[in-house]
């Protein structure tokens, strides 16, 4: 992975990240379930970048590549809340689909970024 292409997932995450704390601080504001989901989607949907900026101290290239699977554990989990939420309908799908579309999307990106870091030759 370029570190161009690093520099825009890690600006990307970020952003989700914000994105995913305003969601939270919505469902912070319903009571019960919607409270406790919420808490949930805050620490996996802001632990998919902060993974992402761990990587950048790696100590290896398969250091690098663990944290980066981190953060893909934590996006799929992020989509599993997300997913959770519109299907049962505490929130409105036109409210939170753009978050799972995004998760989506980042998701796609860790995969490539792993995959190809795996086939790098070893040096």
């Amino acid at each position: 992975m370029s570190n161009n292409n690093f520099v825009s997932i890690d600006e990307r995450t970020k952003k989700f990240a914000i994105r995913i704390i305003k969601a939270c601080s919505f469902l912070d504001e319903k009571p019960g379930v919607c409270r406790t989901l919420g808490k949930q989607l805050l620490r996996s949907g802001t632990s998919v970048g902060a993974n992402v900026r761990e990587a950048q101290s790696a100590e290896s290239n398969a250091d690098f590549i663990h944290k980066l699977q981190i953060s893909l554990k934590e996006c799929r989990e992020t989509q599993y809340w997300l997913e959770i939420l519109m299907e049962s309908e505490m929130v409105h799908p036109t409210k939170f689909n753009p978050l799972l579309q995004e998760a989506n999307e980042i998701g796609k990106i860790l995969v490539v970024s792993i995959n190809k870091l795996k086939q790098k030759p070893k040096s």
